[in-house]
């Protein structure tokens, strides 16, 4: 719920904001091919300063290190554990860094291939077994190889383009007929405050739809990496890692964090919203070699 909420906040903010830039430079919301390139900067523009910054900001949530020189045999190996994947699937060897969390987790970011980010959690190297970590390591080498951050970040943009355009258009569509039959002053005036009312809530039904075709493909990309770790460093040790994983807790982190977050667990219509799948359904998903 609290996730729906500060999509629901954010989108009003972007609404708010873009409402102003029309004002200021004074775009006629009749101009379909001026509107669609503000939509398209507009849509593009979170997403991508959202990837940009997505190692700093993510090192700063969980106060993570990056570890430059390894101090001791746990970060030896965790260093030669990704530097050895990262060459067998052939990208620069990620900035390894360690934070302090009870979870059992890991994730990866930053802007593409050869500049990423693995963080690892205390939690995860204190119970699971090396060939356990080894198969997450391998989940989150795989995101990056695959380039899902840059792939999820453009999906994201055009879906942003595609929602803040098509609101906007049939908010002025709507809001004519309806003030259709009054004066021309009152008509001017009624139709800007119900082009406002009606672009707000049109922005808001068709942010929600956008998000979960977001994060659909979120969950279907999941699959994928899962099954590319399997072919890493074998099925068994990722199917382990994976039922290891449905044995934990629900993370302790907050809400901005999960969605980075291997692990993940919902009900009911929560689902939709979720970025990773049901540990059980992966679990069958590599055991039938579905992906």
């Amino acid at each position: 719920m609290m996730r729906i909420i500060l999509f629901l906040l954010t989108n009003l903010s972007v609404i708010f904001v873009f409402g102003i830039v029309l004002n200021l430079i004074n775009i006629d919301k009749n101009n379909i091919q001026a509107l669609m390139i503000i939509s398209c900067l507009f849509g593009f523009c979170g997403s991508l300063v959202s990837l940009i910054l997505s190692k700093r900001i993510s090192l700063k949530t969980v106060n993570g290190k990056i570890i430059k020189t390894p101090h001791n045999k746990t970060e030896e190996w965790l260093t030669d554990t990704i530097v050895n994947q990262a060459k067998k699937v052939n990208i620069k060897t990620p900035q390894i860094s360690i934070y302090s969390s009870l979870d059992i987790n890991a994730f990866a970011t930053g802007t593409h291939r050869n500049s990423s980010l693995i963080a690892i959690s205390s939690g995860l190297l204190k119970n699971m077994t090396k060939d356990e970590a080894e198969a997450v390591i391998a989940h989150e080498i795989s995101h990056i190889s695959n380039g899902d951050m840059i792939t999820m970040t453009m999906l994201q943009g055009v879906i942003n383009t595609f929602v803040i355009f098509i609101s906007k258009f049939f908010s002025q569509f709507i809001s004519k007929i309806i003030t259709n039959n009054n004066d021309e002053n009152e008509n001017h005036n009624n139709n800007q405050i119900i082009y406002n009312i009606i672009t707000i809530i049109l922005e808001i039904i068709f942010g929600v739809i956008a998000t979960i075709i977001t994060m659909w493909y979120s969950r279907y990309r999941e699959y994928h990496a899962d099954a590319n770790s399997a072919k890493l460093v074998g099925y068994k040790k990722m199917i382990t890692a994976l039922k290891k994983l449905k044995t934990n807790c629900e993370p302790y982190e907050e809400n901005i964090l999960k969605t980075f977050y291997i692990n993940g667990k919902t009900k009911g219509l929560n689902y939709l919203f979720l970025s990773h799948p049901p540990l059980n359904l992966r679990i069958k998903a590599l055991i039938s070699k579905k992906f």
